[in-house]
């Protein structure tokens, strides 16, 4: 395999600060969710149709019905995700709201046991329950402060289960597409879902301050474009498990920038909480990743 002109880990430490921003930018921006998560996948979409229409048009002839439909599923499914998720931002804080949507491993695992009859493991169980505990602390501690906190992380958990729900159903396309082109036209879909959405909601698409459409753009081109970018370019070089640990950090940066930013204050329940969540799916990451390993070195056994 041909040297990295980067230093992965760097572009995955870009990444994640990124990712940081996004709840930072929602917090300040004036506009409903609906609108700003329309504009965010909408200015997504147009930043990437040159390269799309130069390099990579062809691969819409190797589109299949199948694909289609699923990409349409998980387009309406990371649409509603960006709209709760926006949304749990107005109730609760920048900290309980990113550390709960980390949990989203967990929606995986337990989608893969409903839906591919994937088995647990005794630690893998562990680790979720300790992770659900870190979340109830979170929640419990939002609760004391108003019920509105709770009904943010509600928002948030809810969130999480559909990015999971998107990630599920797109997987399988993936496989037979580039990044670039499945990214386009989950994306495509998505902002067409927004579009109606916000209409029916009623929800006004101008005008708003030049300061929301400057929001709308670094939303699209930080965490969107060159957060999640840049993970999926670290792939080549850097382990599924690597990167996943590391998007773990995306809620200590948030909470950070809120902190300074935003001023906002950080309770002891969402420092416990948080610490709980983030350190079960950590162990569930590395138990995941050692089974896999074990199953590449008997799959390799018994091909000799």
């Amino acid at each position: 395999m041909q040297e990295p002109k980067v230093n992965p880990y760097i572009a995955l430490a870009i990444g994640v600060i990124s990712v940081s921003t996004s709840a930072i930018l929602v917090k300040v921006s004036s506009a409903p969710s609906g609108i700003i998560a329309f504009y965010r996948i909408l200015f997504s979409v147009l930043l990437m149709l040159p390269l799309f229409l130069i390099k990579y048009k062809h691969e819409i002839k190797l589109v299949k019905k199948r694909d289609w439909l699923l990409s349409f599923v998980s387009g309406v499914f990371l649409a509603f995700h960006f709209i709760l998720w926006f949304e749990s931002l107005n109730y609760t804080s920048v900290a309980s709201s990113t550390v709960l949507v980390t949990i989203q491993p967990l929606f995986a695992f337990i989608g893969a046991y409903v839906f591919f009859k994937e088995r647990f493991t005794g630690k893998a169980i562990f680790c979720g329950i300790l992770a659900i505990t870190g979340s109830i602390i979170i929640s419990w501690g939002d609760f004391r402060i108003s019920g509105m906190a709770l009904w943010g992380d509600i928002l948030a958990l809810l969130a999480c289960a559909l990015v999971t729900a998107y990630l599920l159903f797109g997987q399988n396309v993936r496989k037979r597409l580039s990044l670039v082109t499945y990214t386009f036209i989950v994306y495509s879909i998505s902002a067409i879902t927004l579009f109606f959405y916000v209409l029916i909601a009623n929800e006004p698409l101008v005008p708003y301050p030049l300061e929301d459409w400057v929001y709308f753009i670094l939303l699209a081109v930080f965490p969107t474009l060159m957060g999640h970018t840049l993970f999926n370019w670290s792939l080549k070089w850097l382990s599924t498990t690597t990167i996943s640990m590391a998007i773990l950090f995306e809620p200590v940066g948030a909470t950070i920038l809120a902190y300074y930013l935003l001023s906002e204050n950080v309770i002891w329940t969402q420092i416990v909480g948080g610490v709980i969540v983030i350190l079960g799916i950590s162990l569930f990451l590395a138990d995941e990743r050692k089974i896999k390993m074990k199953a590449e070195v008997v799959q390799e056994k018994t091909s000799m």
